[in-house]
């Protein structure tokens, strides 16, 4: 998974903003954590004419300063913005 060209790495501080459509607007939250994983994964749901017949998603795990784990399934309308840059890349 990449934002701006760039892989999102584990140890990346992001915030991310998700809206769910409601009848008179949207519904908007925000989560901020570090990225633990990135990646696309298989669902159990098949899915004609795609990888290996499954539906993938974009699936960001996230650890918040309190320690909780979040696992956000990631849409074309979820913003990722990168708040810090891992260590290991920022070391490049």
């Amino acid at each position: 998974m990449t934002m701006q060209g760039r892989p999102l790495e584990p140890g990346a501080v992001v915030e991310v903003t998700q809206q769910t459509p409601l009848p008179t607007g949207a519904l908007a939250a925000t989560v901020r954590g570090t990225v633990v994983e990135a990646e696309q994964r298989k669902t159990g749901s098949w899915y004609a004419h795609s990888r290996h017949h499954k539906l993938w998603l974009d699936r960001l795990v996230l650890r918040k300063d309190d320690g909780e784990i979040i696992v956000l399934h990631l849409d074309p309308y979820s913003r990722v913005e990168l708040i810090q840059r891992s260590p290991a890349a920022a070391d490049q």
